[in-house]
């Protein structure tokens, strides 16, 4: 489970331990014309700096909101950014793009991985 969604580390498929750091998020019409919510990384290890920008369509922010009963709130994209970001590094899925728009399967999968982090949150805050 990750501690601070603004920092933190993951180790990619390789054995290489990746700092990710947040450089913000916006709604991404403001600066590419498209109805999305980008959020941006720093990723790097060692020896290599990337820039990683999520990109969360609207449409299906929504429906992801509706069928996992979570607002849909900035520090939600935030964690579904952050989860599918993991996935990337622990499969190097798309990590040859900057910009990665998800799929409608892969905002399921990431909620779900969010909702599961949520839940581990509170036993632990809050016990069984």
């Amino acid at each position: 489970m990750i501690e601070n969604y603004r920092s933190f580390t993951i180790d990619d498929l390789f054995g290489r331990t990746w700092r990710i750091e947040f450089q913000w998020q916006q709604n991404g019409i403001s600066i590419r014309h498209a109805d999305t919510v980008d959020v941006k990384w720093q990723i790097h290890t060692a020896d290599e700096s990337l820039e990683k920008v999520i990109a969360l369509p609207h449409s299906l922010l929504q429906a992801a909101s509706r069928k996992h009963d979570h607002p849909l709130s900035d520090p939600w994209c935030m964690k579904l950014a952050v989860a599918h970001l993991k996935v990337m590094l622990e499969t190097w899925q798309d990590m040859d793009k900057t910009l990665v728009t998800v799929s409608a399967e892969e905002l399921d999968q990431a909620a779900e991985t969010v909702n599961q982090w949520e839940g581990e949150r509170r036993e632990a805050a809050f016990g069984a």
